[in-house]
């Protein structure tokens, strides 16, 4: 005598795959951060006395802690700067051609002199930011 087999259905239980993936979802909102901090300038200005304010630069080079170069918040290589600070100027007055150049206290100056002369070359007028000096 022959029996008939019986097929059995396999269904996967949906409630729990759609538990498991909702905790996947919040395990991975919960670890990620809420702020890219990855582009983040990280300097303190230079203390010095007898600070003058400037008005309204156009171009910015700044140098953080760990010596990146930055103009005007992009990060940029030493050889690229002299270029692209003489197009930003292009064809300025020459009361409207000051560059602000913000550099990390420690920066030692064998890595801003090459800055300050790339800007020159490119027919800019370095204005450094510095921090009043406070009398202790």
């Amino acid at each position: 005598m022959r029996f008939a087999r019986r097929k059995l259905d396999v269904t996967p239980p949906y409630v729990s795959m759609a538990d498991i993936a909702f905790n996947l979802v919040l395990f991975f909102l919960i670890l990620a951060k809420t702020q890219d901090d990855s582009n983040r300038l990280d300097w303190v200005p230079a203390k010095a006395a007898g600070g003058q304010a400037i008005k309204n630069p156009l171009i910015s080079v700044t140098v953080d802690r760990d010596n990146r170069v930055y103009l005007n918040g992009q990060q940029i290589g030493l050889r690229d700067l002299t270029e692209k600070v003489a197009a930003l100027l292009g064809d300025k007055p020459p009361t409207e051609r000051s560059v602000v150049l913000k550099i990390h206290h420690e920066t030692l100056a064998a890595t801003f002199e090459p800055i300050m002369e790339a800007v020159s070359q490119a027919g800019g007028e370095v204005v450094h930011v510095i921090e009043e000096e406070r009398p202790s």
